[in-house]
């Protein structure tokens, strides 16, 4: 089936990457090139020969280039079927021109709002009308048309054009379905932003319908497990300080199961007082800390269950300087990966030099991140999507009761709040010890609280004696207080809301155990 010839192309590009190059080869084919504005100058500029759209439409490009595009005679000249009869005897009597190629890509919009500081009216000067509207008609005539959407399709078009005079049926039919997932994704960014643009009164906001625009970043090795195949797509990014988009400086490739620990000790982290440092494994926290200095708050991390430390991921929530990286770097200590706001270039050379690890490990440099709000976050299940907000906003410490006759020193204190701040990112059942604000024992996903209870001060060992106890949930009877006290835990912090949690609190005052309600639970499933 010979290609139909292309004669005529109409560009209008917001990005012009390559540009010029495609179009003197268009050029050279003897195509004419009809464009708008700023792309129409590009090209005079280049000295390639364009007609002006406005010219050939009879109507003028008006209220700040937002009407240029959006005429009978251009999208008739996109939609019409050329062996259809009817269709080319109206183009005819309307001096309509077909147009045999589209060359079109779409405002900024997302990069636009991945700006912390953009507003809405900039955000919505930069939603693209006649863009996308080319675009479709374009992709739905594509039996005669062909649409280009990317810099990287224009080399392809160009060697099917020497060749053939026009472009192969294949070529059209995968540029349309490109086409038609660029602008499904378009629209899908837009509807989002604006999904989160709403009165806080109305905050949160479910609305009926959710697109989520993912964009392919890469295929994975595999999943979970080998037998599972794994990909990692990109959400639009409005803080583009996040996990996707982080520089990473060497290593080996990310996996699935390393994405999932990263994400799950950034979270972490980001939570912690500064300098902070939060050491992942399997989803958990097996040790996290804050000190004066970074190099203090990685020793203690680490030091909270070093066996489970070993191949585990690290999330710190300032730069990584010399003294934490000396302390990696130590014999015996291995990680698979660390996430950062940066790296200092001592700790860099460190980390890439003295390990034996050094070239394996996955360096990733996220800059520094906006603080948390609100957000939305899914879960697949069968047949649906869940959706619920974030747990991960700081709690209303004003609205914490102290229950007990025992009220805790200042040391204590500050030990309890960073017990639970650390609990909220552990799997529930989730029980953890800490001490000099450093984890010192965790129990986590347990069916049973006693167990993640026991656990968590079997890991402890003798460090447990003058630790204090977070518990994500209530405690629905008196038995981990009897178990904590016995094991020399010296205060307790947890919701409450037990029905029983007038025999829990006789069991801290028995003890003489100062115990915090919070009266906000932290289930993590």
């Amino acid at each position: 089936m010979p290609s139909p010839p292309i004669k005529r192309a109409l560009i209008s590009v917001s990005d012009k990457t390559h540009l010029e190059t495609f179009a003197r080869s268009l050029d050279a084919a003897g195509v004419e090139i009809f464009s708008t504005g700023g792309t129409r100058r590009a090209l005079e500029e280049a000295g390639i020969a364009v007609r002006d759209v406005a010219d050939y439409t009879g109507f003028p490009e008006m209220m700040d280039g937002r009407v240029k595009t959006l005429h009978p005679k251009v999208h008739g000249g996109l939609l019409c079927r050329r062996d259809n009869e009817a269709h080319m005897a109206a183009a005819k009597e309307h001096g309509i021109e077909m147009f045999d190629l589209v060359v079109v890509n779409l405002y900024p919009f997302e990069e636009t709002i991945a700006r912390p500081d953009v507003t809405t009216e900039e955000a919505i000067e930069q939603i693209d009308i006649g863009g996308p509207s080319m675009i479709r008609s374009a992709a739905k005539n594509h039996a005669f048309v062909t649409v280009a959407t990317s810099p990287f399709q224009y080399d392809s078009i160009a060697e099917q054009i020497k060749e053939h005079g026009g472009t192969l049926p294949e070529l059209r039919s995968q540029l349309a379905r490109k086409a038609f997932a660029l602008t499904a994704d378009y629209d899908g960014a837009i509807a989002s932003y604006f999904s989160k643009v709403t009165d806080e009164k109305e905050y949160p906001c479910f609305p009926s319908r959710v697109s989520l625009p993912l964009t392919l970043v890469s295929e994975l090795r595999y999943g979970e497990n080998p037998h599972q195949k794994a990909a990692l797509y990109a959400l639009p990014a409005v803080d583009p300080s996040n996990l996707v988009n982080a520089q990473h400086h060497g290593g080996k490739e990310l996996s699935y199961n390393n994405l999932l620990d990263l994400d799950a000790a950034l979270a972490a982290v980001r939570s912690l007082p500064q300098p902070g440092v939060v050491v992942l494994k399997h989803g958990n926290p097996c040790g996290a800390a804050t000190a004066t200095t970074l190099g203090e708050a990685m020793q203690k991390a680490w030091a909270g269950d070093p066996v489970s430390a070993f191949g585990s991921v690290l999330g710190f929530n300032v730069p990584v300087d010399a003294a934490a990286a000396e302390c990696l770097a130590e014999p015996g200590k291995f990680v698979e990966a660390i996430i950062a706001p940066d790296f200092s270039a001592e700790a860099l050379k460190i980390l890439t030099t003295k390990p034996k690890w050094k070239k394996n490990v996955r360096l990733l440099r996220m800059g520094q991140a906006t603080p948390l709000l609100a957000r939305p976050e899914f879960r697949q299940i069968d047949g649906g999507i869940l959706c619920q907000l974030a747990d991960d906003l700081p709690d209303e410490v004003s609205a914490w009761k102290i229950v007990t006759e025992t009220q805790p020193t200042d040391s204590l204190q500050a030990d309890l709040t960073f017990a639970w701040i650390a609990c909220r990112h552990v799997k529930s059942n989730a029980i953890v010890l800490a001490k000099d604000e450093s984890l010192v024992g965790v129990g986590a996903g347990q069916m049973s609280r006693v167990d993640s209870v026991e656990i968590s001060i079997r890991k402890a060992g003798d460090r447990a004696r003058g630790a204090v106890l977070a518990s994500d949930a209530f405690f629905p009877f008196d038995d981990s207080i009897h178990q904590a006290a016995e094991a020399g835990i010296a205060a307790v912090i947890q919701p409450g809301g037990s029905r029983r949690d007038d025999e829990v609190i006789a069991a801290c005052n028995q003890h003489g155990l100062p115990m915090i309600f919070t009266g906000t639970r932290h289930f993590r499933h």
